[in-house]
């Protein structure tokens, strides 16, 4: 497993474990990467870097990201969504804004593994449904860029 999917899983698992604490819950991030990187991942190695910028990215424009994932839901209230779908969305939605030398078919493709690996058996479908909406509202759904 690559440096980046090892990234994106620990993205998804601290977005996660945020949204379970509750936002008040201001130190769960620095608790999470102090405690829960596994082992095997090299503490401030290629994945941790990659994933507290997913992480940060996410937080500073939720707001967006969590508008274009609603826009892109139909009928689905984001409160109704599974907190893994929704984070694993953020997480891709943010690479699409905000990481132009990512290809977004790779994104796409990286978000519907890994929602097939922690999500239900309907959630590779769901994201791959809702993140191609939002690759074509944005404009980016053929970029291409350097390997993900």
């Amino acid at each position: 497993m690559g440096d980046r999917r090892i990234g994106r899983e620990l993205a998804l698992q601290a977005l996660y474990q945020r949204d379970m604490a509750g936002d008040v819950a201001t130190g769960s991030l620095g608790l999470f990467w102090e405690h829960f990187v596994p082992d095997g991942v090299p503490r401030g190695g290629e994945s941790e870097q990659f994933a507290r910028a997913l992480v940060e990215g996410v937080e500073a424009d939720r707001g967006r990201i969590d508008e274009l994932i609603a826009g892109a839901a139909e009928h689905w209230k984001l409160p109704r969504l599974s907190r893994v779908d929704l984070n694993v969305l953020r997480c891709a939605t943010f690479e699409l804004l905000a990481r132009p030398e990512i290809p977004a078919a790779v994104v796409i493709d990286e978000a519907i593994e890994i929602a097939r690996r922690y999500g239900s058996e309907d959630s590779s479908r769901f994201v791959n449904g809702v993140l191609d909406h939002v690759a074509t509202a944005l404009g980016v759904r053929g970029r291409e860029g350097s390997p993900a």
